[in-house]
């Protein structure tokens, strides 16, 4: 059976006179904390990842989160990284938007998060209203995408997305004018399209925001295999630069002092 440990959230303030506790704590702080901390452990595809567990108790607001060990391990060399660099741009982007909106909300609450785990002399940090946990804007970059695969859904009541499901990175969401799916004379659901969208990139190691993406442009995108096309590059290199190559030549200096 596997080993289970905890994280620890412990939320102290006030509402009006009143200190904090489970029974005054309002539901909407509670869906919060536990939408972020779904992020804090698991940043990526959801679809994949083990049971959650979850329990409130006394002491303040004592928010008990129970799952595998060694994803509780690997959750308190983060709160080490972050206690010890007093930063969230080495984290992946889950974890650190996750740790932004615990920030957000202390601040606009007044609410303090005590954050630890039940790893033996863990790691914590505190997050509260004198603290400032953000990303620094000079990291993430505005930039250009493309990405192809196959429409899942599209539209919207309000705020009208597409969903685009891709080999690389699962399923894509790029928020989407309603006016311009509005004007598709052909429905788009279901077909294997490109689609080119903006948003930022992280300048040092290539990540994505997928949480922010903007439509620009559907590109018809036709993955087959053309026999014929390849045939034709191969004819024209071989006319080409291929032509004046000595093919021994060209495997010693390739092999270099790995020559045998």
């Amino acid at each position: 059976m596997e080993k289970i440990g905890q994280i620890e959230i412990k939320v102290s303030g006030k509402i009006g006179n009143a200190d904090i506790t489970p029974d005054n704590f309002d539901i909407r702080e509670i869906i919060s904390v536990l939408e972020n901390v779904d992020n804090l452990l698991y940043s990526g595809e959801k679809k994949n990842r083990p049971l959650i567990s979850y329990e409130i108790k006394e002491g303040s607001v004592r928010n008990i989160f129970k799952t595998g060990i060694q994803y509780i391990v690997s959750f308190n060399a983060v709160l080490g990284l972050i206690s010890q660099t007093y930063s969230i741009d080495y984290l992946d982007l889950g974890t650190a938007k996750a740790i932004e909106n615990l920030q957000d909300l202390a601040k606009k609450k007044d609410l303090a998060f005590d954050i630890t785990t039940s790893v033996k002399e863990s790691n914590n940090i505190r997050i509260d209203k004198f603290t400032d946990f953000k990303r620094s804007e000079a990291i993430w970059a505005e930039a250009e995408f493309y990405f192809y695969g196959k429409i899942t859904n599209a539209g919207g009541k309000d705020k009208a997305n597409i969903h685009l499901l891709t080999d690389e990175y699962g399923t894509v969401r790029v928020q989407t004018p309603i006016s311009f799916l509005e004007n598709q004379e052909e429905n788009i659901l279901y077909k294997h399209l490109g689609l080119r969208a903006k948003g930022k990139q992280h300048t040092e190691n290539g990540e994505i925001d997928f949480t922010n993406l903007e439509f620009i442009e559907l590109i018809d995108y036709h993955p087959l295999f053309d026999e014929n096309y390849l045939k034709k590059l191969r004819d024209k290199a071989k006319q080409s630069w291929l032509s004046d190559i000595n093919a021994d030549e060209w495997l010693k200096q390739i092999r270099g002092s790995y020559e045998s």
